[in-house]
């Protein structure tokens, strides 16, 4: 029923009544809805403050997405690099012996590798040494192999002692690994290291040329006797610096350089 019939239905006190227990009833209606459209209080603290734990899932998922850029200590070693998959046709050769003593190369090669060593081109240490300039075993390789044909690959870490530096070479002509030697070089401070470094590179690919028989004349005695005698002499000399006087070998077609002076005895 509505207010207006209601009004007209009721006198007296019977309608201050019958309002007075409609407007009761109308407000605890609109205090019960408030109080259910208001959002739900957490009664825990711990509950509310303890964010969600992730997944296992989740976790090895991001962990694996996101790649290590940062390098570690390990990462700047001097340690030979290795393949990160290694697969039939990507060969390690810091530690592999592929193709050693597996066939012989053509005779073409052969025939550059094997050929007689040119006397002019032969040098002679102070002490008597005979030797071939390094360079001239990389120009014999570029003949026989071509050039990137064949390569020096490093078999260790570089040993550093506070006299030298060394480290093991592998010689490898197309894509075979033809010897391993260890070149060792001098050096006399720390800033010679580098140099001394590239020395030793240099020392280890002329050890390893005595295995495809380059200049193998320099490792025979009777010929480095004929030619000491036929192509080299010995000099006094005298020190420039501190005077010091000894005996020194040269080749009779050049002249005693510094810090040398040659003289009498």
């Amino acid at each position: 029923m509505s207010l207006p019939l209601l009004t007209r239905s009721l006198r007296g006190p019977q309608l201050s009544k019958t309002l007075r227990h409609s407007l009761t009833t109308t407000t605890r209606y609109q205090s019960t809805t408030t109080n259910n459209t208001k959002p739900a209080t957490s009664t825990s603290t711990t509950s509310t403050s303890t964010p969600p734990k992730p997944t296992t899932t989740s976790s090895s998922s991001s962990s694996s997405s996101t790649p290590k850029t940062t390098p570690t200590l390990k990462d700047l070693l001097d340690t030979p690099p290795s393949p990160a998959n290694p697969t039939e046709d990507r060969i390690d050769w810091t530690r592999s012996f592929h193709g050693l003593s597996a066939t012989p190369f053509p005779k073409e090669c052969a025939d550059i590798l094997l050929a007689p060593t040119d006397p002019e081109e032969v040098e002679i240490k102070p002490d008597g040494i005979l030797y071939l300039p390094e360079i001239k075993y990389r120009r014999i390789l570029n003949k026989a192999f071509g050039p990137g044909g064949w390569g020096l690959v490093p078999r260790s870490e570089s040993i550093v002692t506070p006299k030298m530096v060394t480290r093991e070479y592998a010689l490898v002509c197309n894509g075979r690994l033809v010897s391993v030697a260890r070149g060792e070089q001098d050096y006399f401070s720390p800033d010679g290291i580098p140099t001394a470094t590239e020395g030793c590179r240099s020392n280890a690919l002329v050890r390893c040329c005595k295995d495809l028989g380059i200049a193998s004349e320099l490792w025979d005695p009777r010929w480095i006797r004929k030619f000491k005698a036929q192509y080299t002499r010995e000099a006094f000399v005298e020190h420039v610096v501190n005077k010091r006087k000894t005996k020194i070998w040269v080749r009779k077609d050049d002249t005693v350089g510094y810090p040398w002076k040659e003289t009498k005895f």
